[in-house]
């Protein structure tokens, strides 16, 4: 069906909410009609996530309602009783009434419901399908994104975000359903009269902060020097300030600091436009705080609280955001580190990364004797390979993190988690204070320790019909056009996700790639340096991540430029070619 085609049935159908159909009726740019219909809403590395708003490519009740329909769909076709979903939404505006959307349509598909009835970390969602034994579960939220978007993330009974094959067959499902009329929906009150759904109480929050507390590494530190850590926190409008408060206030951390004017949750961001800790503007007011406070570490978590960014101060006494990478080297190396220290550290250990992130790592696992694993952009990669571990037994998972800002270490929760990262790091942060060095000392230490790696993302917005069509025709070009130099460096490898090759220019040769397939490029360098090329799975993006590797940082900044310019100019030579 065409896009006004699409159009005129929203308009025209009994099953739209009558505001969304006034919505559609005030439309008078063409474009603005196309970019809503085009195209449905697609499962993407983070589940459905779209501006809020009439359309089939638009998050509102009727896109949650089919996507749901979809999901309990599946769920009946693949178990015959006790089915039950757990629901969690952030502090986005339309999360709650998402959420209970999402509610109303699987208690009338018969589906028992334990519904949060407060915002909630998404970690804490994977935490409650695991500990309540559910078949899945749903987080209503679009993490980092500005105020305009939200999103839908579904979760399988594993507690890790639903990989492609059963995305696929939601989606299948969901695909199914050509009239909102066919969504069942039953009320709320109605559903906990019949006993179909409940609210999850406090006892859930109390087991997830007694685990959290119980990954601290070394617990005499903690319990006799926490008191002298001073921590500035900013949960930047979202759902991590009581959760991350309350783990730091029970361990003894009694000088964190919270940002008064982003305390409380606000699905408008009036502080921070777009609430993503990698970027350095969501920090200015817990700048101007430290003037006066001097605190030993600063970090903000996003809206859904499962990631989070990390300020300290460099060498000139200038504050400095740590990259995701330079902060996941650290909490690797600390935690291997103190496992090794404490004879805790296992023999089929593992840490796991994704294909974009810094491999740096594998010089610290090298070290240990911890095998780095490589799995395909996204978190739900990571959780996937920790459930595997679980079933096959032959290897133990010990952290894993992605270069956009989430880590995870433990095994009940299977998604990145900003509570038990903003543990462990004010951990990290005050054992290095007792060794009378900052957190910027030890990562420095590490450089000089295992080589000086510098990496950088080039993140182009292009939204709408035409936007798709730009970035698809970019991967294009780099696949034809990339055959042996990048600039004055030889290409050795190729890596092509989408086909599942990978291939060495130099001997001739080519190997399966052993991850799922996803519409990715991978290019390495004679001399290390690598970048990679994809779509963002959650936004109208195409990104760009470089690495390089040299003898010092000044020389790491000069190649990364170098990089940088040699790859974009390939990138912009697509819209002309």
């Amino acid at each position: 069906m065409m896009y006004r085609e699409k159009y005129k049935s929203w308009i025209n159908s009994n099953s739209i909410n009558l505001e969304l159909k006034s919505e559609l009726e005030h439309l008078v740019d063409e474009k603005e009609i196309e970019d809503r219909f085009y195209k449905d809403l697609e499962f993407g590395t983070g589940g459905l996530r779209g501006v809020m708003g009439a359309g089939t490519n638009r998050m509102n009740i009727h896109t949650i309602g089919k996507a749901t329909q979809g999901l309990a769909d599946y769920l009946n076709s693949k178990y015959k009783d006790n089915i039950s979903v757990s629901i969690a939404y952030d502090s986005r505006n339309m999360s709650k009434e998402f959420a209970g959307a999402a509610a109303k349509t699987l208690c009338a598909n018969g589906i028992f419901v334990n519904l949060f009835e407060h915002l909630t970390p998404t970690p804490i969602l994977s935490y409650a399908v695991r500990e309540l034994k559910c078949k899945a579960g749903i987080v209503i939220t679009a993490s980092h994104n500005p105020k305009e978007y939200n999103g839908y993330k579904v979760y399988g009974d594993d507690g890790g975000q639903v990989t492609d094959e059963v995305a696929n067959e939601i989606i299948t499902c969901a695909g199914r359903i050509k009239d909102f009329s066919k969504v069942k929906t039953m009320e709320i009150s109605k559903a906990k009269t019949n006993g179909i759904l409940k609210i999850i109480g406090e006892s859930l929050y109390l087991s997830y902060i007694t685990k959290v507390k119980n990954l601290t590494m070394r617990k005499d530190l903690v319990s006799q020097c926490a008191k002298d850590l001073k921590v500035i926190y900013t949960p930047i409008h979202g759902s991590g300030n009581v959760p991350v408060r309350r783990v730091l206030n029970e361990l003894g951390y009694d000088n964190v600091f919270v940002v008064n004017k982003q305390e409380m949750p606000n699905g408008n961001f009036p502080t921070a436009p777009y609430p993503n800790p990698e970027d350095p503007k969501v920090f200015t007011l817990a700048l101007e705080m430290a003037k006066d406070i001097n605190p030993d570490i600063i970090f903000g978590t996003d809206p859904d609280c499962d990631r989070i960014g990390v300020v300290v101060k460099d060498k000139k006494g200038q504050y400095k955001v740590l990259t995701g990478n330079q902060t996941g080297v650290l909490l690797s190396n600390y935690i291997l580190k103190s496992l090794c220290e404490t004879s805790k550290l296992p023999n089929n250990g593992v840490v796991i990364k994704t294909i974009v992130t810094t491999d740096m790592v594998e010089a610290i696992g090298k070290k240990y004797n911890v095998e780095v694993l490589d799995v395909l952009t996204g978190f739900k990669y990571i959780g996937e390979k920790i459930k595997e571990f679980e079933l096959k037994g032959k290897k133990e998972f010990i952290f894993g993190f992605e270069e956009s800002f989430g880590y995870l270490a433990g095994n009940f929760v299977r998604d990145k988690d900003a509570v038990i990262a903003a543990m462990l790091i004010c951990e990290m942060t005050l054992y290095y204070k007792n060794k009378g060095k900052s957190l910027y000392d030890a990562l420095i230490d590490i450089y000089n320790e295992h080589g000086y790696y510098e990496e950088s993302l080039v993140s182009m917005e292009l939204k709408g019909k035409d936007g798709a069509e730009k970035i698809s025709n970019i991967l294009e070009h780099l696949r034809s056009s990339l055959k042996e130099n990048l600039g004055k460096n030889k290409i050795v490898k190729k890596m092509d996700y989408r086909s599942g090759l990978e291939v060495d220019l130099i001997m001739h040769s080519q190997k399966i790639i052993e991850l799922p397939k996803s519409n990715v490029l991978k290019f390495v360098l004679e001399d290390g340096s690598w970048f990679v090329a994809r779509p963002s799975g959650t936004e109208p993006k195409m990104k760009i991540y470089l690495s390089v590797k040299g003898n010092s940082i000044e020389n790491t900044a000069e190649k990364i430029i170098r990089l940088k310019e040699n790859v974009m100019s390939i990138v912009n030579d697509s819209y002309i070619n």
